[in-house]
């Protein structure tokens, strides 16, 4: 499971988007230039954002794009669902018909982790990312420790 670019550059795009429009609506051309985004891409992410009511056109000279509701008040889950980023770590999509049509030995593992995620996703807003108030998490350096001795007790046991 992972998101792809298509959550990645939504929300890429927004970041720089809300870090921008105090000066007036904010161009997809410019959003692109920045940020290395095609253009169609953007034009396609949108379109999808527009009709979640995200975000809002200015048509005309000096047109773009404004955030449609309050930069605190738009969160990197809100994006991640506007654009159809399948956030599902479970492999039958919360089906339950994982393994023979019925459910896999690990089922509630995965849809666990799923909540967990979205939870995470809907408490970071635009305004956090915009002020770099989401920091890493100290307990990462912790994870790649782990990770390390790990691989590092698998080469000694292949060495052997």
């Amino acid at each position: 499971m992972r998101l792809t670019t298509k959550g990645r550059f939504a929300v890429t795009a927004m970041v720089d988007l809300a870090a921008r429009q105090a000066d007036g609506p904010v161009t997809l051309a410019g959003i692109a230039e920045r940020q290395k985004i095609s253009l169609s891409y953007l034009e396609q992410l949108f379109g999808k954002l527009r009709r979640h009511k995200l975000v809002s056109s200015v048509r005309g000279p000096g047109g773009g794009y404004r955030l449609a509701r309050t930069m605190d008040s738009v969160t990197v889950a809100d994006i991640i669902v506007a654009v159809d980023e399948p956030l599902d770590a479970t492999q039958c999509g919360g089906k339950e018909n994982c393994h023979d049509d019925h459910r896999c030995l690990t089922h509630d593992l995965w849809a666990n982790l799923n909540k967990r995620m979205y939870a995470y996703l809907d408490s970071v807003t635009l305004e956090a990312l915009v002020n770099r108030r989401v920091h890493p998490d100290p307990d990462m350096a912790v994870l790649k420790n782990i990770r390390r001795r790990a691989v590092a007790a698998m080469h000694e046991v292949a060495a052997a």
